[in-house]
């Protein structure tokens, strides 16, 4: 059977869960967002990645940018810089969100900020009456994602997750090729990322830099010195800030299983090994990670090094989907790979990627399905819910970790059942004046 892109994406927008399909979405009119107008955007996050996103934004013609937020003024000078050289506007600056809602009121905010803030910037732009493009994972801790998503579906607002895989041309072809068959059946999904890095070196902590906020920077987390390998970048290699390499680089491809597999979206129980065995430097995420996932059909594993690649196999990054007539590796720049096996008569095939630049990603397909989906009342195509069931597959890893031992995860009702000790870490305390949101 053959399936083609435009059906297989539109029946991945419209599936839903029954929690997510007892809210119906607003009409335009509710939204107050019309075609061939420019919704009103504010950018908060002002760094690499959030400057991409508004780039893409720019470029779309779509937005009128009417503010820019940050804590570091460096960040947020140079991205004022940069839309007036884009655009010719002249957006306010401010370092505290909060100001930002009150006195801006976007139509669109895009949170582009460290993994610890996204929960609460995006429950508050809801509030405000605002949709959010928000990047990935969509939060640092599970019960956070539940508030998200309850947040979202009360407001009506559109919440659309940077996991911009799901619009890739290649990406795209692959699940149909998945869904065609010719793999035959599935049952066993590898997903990994293994870059060559070697032991790394310590960066000293250092006074903090004229012009940031470092109080505001580490907001509801612990109060830490500051230190240059956590700003600007390098957050998500703390355990304060982020939760390492699975959830950073692992959400994509766990959210890739997740589409392939549509009718199992949790897993039965989740296993996971690791820890610090090479690195030195002063970051504190684990170096290797090992995960088993079980699902009710198939059986997950996720594996990651920051210091070794793979020189030995084709690919360093991706997915392998095994089946019983071959292999396909699902990548990033080598595309797709079909391999059949021996007894299979199907011929090789390959995925040739289709990437924007500058960074080799697809944030503009994003960036359209998202104005779409506020313009139309329809779900986006990486809903705040597909980003929170991909965000719990990392979260629960690492998890496990911390315990020590394996978990069994009730994914209807949101925790581990019969198991005190473990749902303690579904949540964490924030630094007061910060209230971890319910």
């Amino acid at each position: 059977m053959t399936i083609s892109r435009r059906h297989f994406l539109s029946s991945t927008v419209l599936s839903t869960t029954a929690v997510s399909a007892a809210v119906s979405l607003p009409t335009p009119a509710v939204l107050g967002v019309q075609k061939d107008k420019k919704c009103r955007v504010a950018l908060i996050g002002c760094g690499w990645w959030g400057t991409n996103i508004l780039n893409a934004a720019i470029a779309s013609k779509t937005v009128e940018t009417v503010a820019l937020v940050d804590v570091d003024k460096r960040q947020v000078e140079s991205e004022l810089q940069n839309v007036k050289n884009k655009t010719g506007e002249d957006p306010k600056m401010f370092s505290d969100f909060r100001e930002m809602l009150e006195q801006t009121k976007p139509a669109i905010v895009i949170n582009a900020t460290p993994d610890h803030w996204h929960a609460l910037i995006t429950i508050a732009a809801c509030k405000a009456g605002a949709h959010v493009y928000l990047e990935k994972p969509i939060c640092h801790t599970i019960n956070e994602g539940i508030a998200m998503v309850k947040t979202a579906r009360e407001t009506n607002r559109t919440v659309q997750v940077g996991t911009h895989r799901r619009v890739s041309p290649h990406h795209l072809s692959a699940m149909e090729f998945l869904k065609s068959g010719k793999l035959g059946k599935i049952g066993h999904v590898r997903a990994f990322v293994n870059y060559p890095g070697g032991t790394g070196k310590t960066t000293q902590d250092a006074p903090v830099p004229d012009g940031l906020d470092w109080d505001l920077w580490c907001g509801p987390a612990p109060l830490l010195a500051y230190n240059p390998r956590m700003h600007p970048r390098g957050f998500r290699q703390f355990m304060e800030f982020a939760n390492g390499q699975i959830s950073d680089w692992g959400i994509h491809w766990l959210d890739q299983v997740l589409w392939w597999s549509q009718e199992e979206q949790y897993p039965q129980s989740v296993a996971s090994t690791g820890g610090r065995f090479i690195l030195e430097d002063n970051s504190n995420c684990p170096d290797t990670q090992h995960v088993v996932y079980q699902f009710g059909k198939f059986d997950l594993v996720w594996e990651h090094r920051l210091y070794s690649g793979n020189p030995s196999e084709k690919h360093n990054i991706g997915l392998y989907f095994y089946g019983t007539n071959g292999v396909l590796h699902l990548g990033w720049h080598d595309g797709w790979n079909y391999y059949p096996n021996g007894t299979n008569k199907n011929p090789a095939e390959h995925g040739e990627p289709k990437l924007d630049k500058p960074d080799d990603q697809n944030i503009a397909n994003l960036w359209t399905d998202f104005i779409d989906a506020i313009q139309t009342g329809k779900k986006p195509i990486a809903d705040i819910e597909n980003g929170h069931r991909s965000t719990t597959l990392a979260l629960l890893a690492v998890l496990s970790m911390k315990l020590g031992r394996g978990i069994i995860w009730d994914g209807e009702k949101q925790t581990i059942p019969n198991d005190p000790e473990a749902v303690k870490l579904l949540k964490r305390k924030y630094r007061e004046p910060w209230k971890y949101p319910e």
